[in-house]
């Protein structure tokens, strides 16, 4: 039996693979090259929109329990992110190009993956699994509002941040460090002293947007705010946002700075950086006005600004199963951040989850069950837990976790230990060949 995927992205990706090493034929649909979102910008698979850094790795994390989980679950996209791997101190950052480009190489080269170069503008009959992301082309946006009985959709707005070169930061005004030295000095810091940080402020309080139908402050998913949003909500918001100093030591005054703007590589040449944090949908000239007014990027050449687009999600509480398939039809499923997950490896997650069981489904076994200790099963637990009332988007965090049977009073120890309870569940999944 062919299972058919739609959208190549993260989501799709994985679930298109994890169909297919499970021995099920696949037709993989995405409409690009010959249809291409304002977003994007590569014809390749699991383009990374937005950041390069599918965020923490430590196990005291929760999204870097959520990426242990998926490597000993054998998760295409964590090994091409570890094979495209560039230094970012405790985040596990990508070369944005050769990540998609591996992924692409990697799915195509499957034998039991047919790649279809088509929009898919109709939900098809099952077993299929749709995971056409936060950009799903309007056509198929409609056929799914039409399929759940349009009460499905709701929306919120994604930013992403803009890229500079390398060879344009000034370096006499910047220096490396990873904020309390952890690892190797992966970022570029650019300090700012009080006087700097408040004119910047205030320019960017005030500069001009670029327009988006529909945008209000209030629309803004939280996680991924836009700069000039945040630069509204109070003085000191930056400085405790992304700007924040604290694990910092500027060399020229061997002191704390004022606020700090942090520089992330996004290619594994080290050849391009983008602002930490400064997601954005402000006009591509005011963008050079303003982010020139940091100190060390006076001159910086800007080869990517900051866009602002839409994203799409669905109810999932009432729509959807803890192995995101739609309630009325267990061969109909979704999965990526249509479905309410926030994030690269949240969306790869919950891809994951949708293809084992769907395989499981087609080949008559049991549904596998990631219980609510795991982060893999919380996820999906999450966006199907039916008394959610303002269902929101939302990032893996340990809250939605089963908590401990007994108490540890340190925040570190109490979640390691929640990491390392829930990597025994997986091992254990793994060894029963899931």
């Amino acid at each position: 039996m062919t299972v058919k995927v739609i959208g190549a992205g993260l989501a799709g990706s994985e679930a298109a693979w994890q169909l297919a090493q499970r021995g099920l034929e696949v037709e993989l649909y995405e409409m690009k090259p010959h249809k291409m979102t304002p977003a994007h910008h590569s014809v390749d698979f699991a383009e990374l929109v937005c950041s390069n850094s599918l965020r923490g790795d430590r196990l005291e994390n929760a999204v870097g329990l959520l990426k242990e989980e998926l490597r000993r679950c054998g998760s295409l996209i964590l090994s091409c992110a570890e094979a495209t791997r560039v230094e970012a101190g405790g985040c596990l950052a990508v070369d944005r190009q050769g990540f998609s480009r591996m992924v692409t190489e990697k799915i195509r080269s499957h034998s039991g993956i047919r790649v279809v170069e088509e929009e898919v503008t109709q939900v098809p009959e099952g077993p299929v699994i749709i995971a056409t992301g936060p950009l799903t082309s309007d056509a198929l946006s409609r056929a799914i509002s039409e399929y759940f009985g349009q009460t499905g959709y709701l929306h919120f707005f994604d930013a992403a941040a803009p890229l500079v070169t390398a060879e344009s930061i000034d370096m006499n005004l910047a220096w490396w460090q990873s904020r309390y030295d952890r690892g190797t000095p992966d970022y570029i810091n650019c300090a700012m002293d009080k006087e700097q940080y408040l004119a910047f402020v205030q320019e960017l309080s005030t500069a001009q947007e670029a327009e988006v139908h529909g945008f209000e402050d209030r629309n803004v998913f939280e996680g991924c705010m836009p700069v000039e949003v945040m630069a509204r909500r109070g003085i000191d918001t930056l400085r405790f946002g992304p700007l924040k100093p604290v694990g910092l030591t500027d060399p020229r005054t061997g002191k704390e700075p004022y606020a700090v703007v942090q520089l992330r590589q996004d290619n594994a040449a080290k050849s391009v950086f983008n602002l930490v944090g400064f997601q954005t949908h402000l006009k591509f000239g005011e963008q050079k006005r303003v982010f020139s007014m940091i100190p060390a990027l006076e001159n910086a050449e800007f080869v990517r600004y900051g866009v602002m687009h839409q994203n799409t999600f669905l109810q999932s509480p009432k729509l959807l199963d803890r192995y995101y398939a739609d309630r009325r039809n267990p061969l109909v499923a979704f999965a990526g951040q249509m479905t309410g997950v926030e994030g690269y490896v949240e969306s790869t997650a919950s891809g994951y989850l949708a293809a084992v069981a769907m395989a499981a489904k087609v080949q008559g076994r049991p549904l596998p069950d990631f219980p609510r200790t795991t982060a893999i099963g919380a996820l999906g637990l999450y966006i199907s837990d039916e008394s959610i009332e303002n269902f929101q988007p939302m990032n893996v965090n340990f809250s939605i976790i089963q908590p401990l049977e007994k108490r540890i009073r340190k925040k570190a120890e109490k979640n390691l230990a929640i990491a390392m309870r829930s990597l025994e569940t997986i091992d254990q999944l793994v060894a029963g060949e899931l």
